[in-house]
C-alpha cells in the first residue's frame, strides 16, 4: 500500500474499528484511520452514532443477572425433576 493511502480503510475495516473503539481495544493508529474516514463517509459516520447509542442504552438499562451460585441451582433442581420421569 503506498503512504499516500495510508489513512484510507474500507468501510467493512472502519466498523470493526469502530466496535473495537467502543470496548477500549481499538490502537492510537486505528482510531485515527478512523476518524479519517468518519470524516468523508457518512455511511460510518451513521453506523458509529448508531453504535454509541446502543452502547449507552445498554449502560443505562440497570439489567439484573441471575448470580452463578443461584443458576447452578436451577439447574440442578430443573434436572431432578427431569429424572423423576
Amino acid at each position: 500500500m503506498s503512504t499516500k493511502y495510508k489513512f484510507f480503510i474500507s468501510c467493512e475495516e472502519a466498523k470493526h474499528i469502530c466496535d473495537k473503539s467502543q470496548y477500549g481495544e481499538a490502537s492510537f493508529w486505528e482510531k485515527v484511520k478512523l476518524n479519517v474516514r468518519l470524516s468523508w463517509c457518512r455511511i460510518t459516520r451513521g453506523y458509529s452514532s448508531n453504535n454509541n447509542k446502543l452502547t449507552k442504552l445498554v449502560q443505562k438499562s440497570k439489567i439484573d443477572v441471575i448470580e452463578e451460585d443461584k443458576k447452578a441451582e436451577m439447574q440442578r433442581k430443573l434436572q431432578e425433576e427431569m429424572s423423576k420421569y
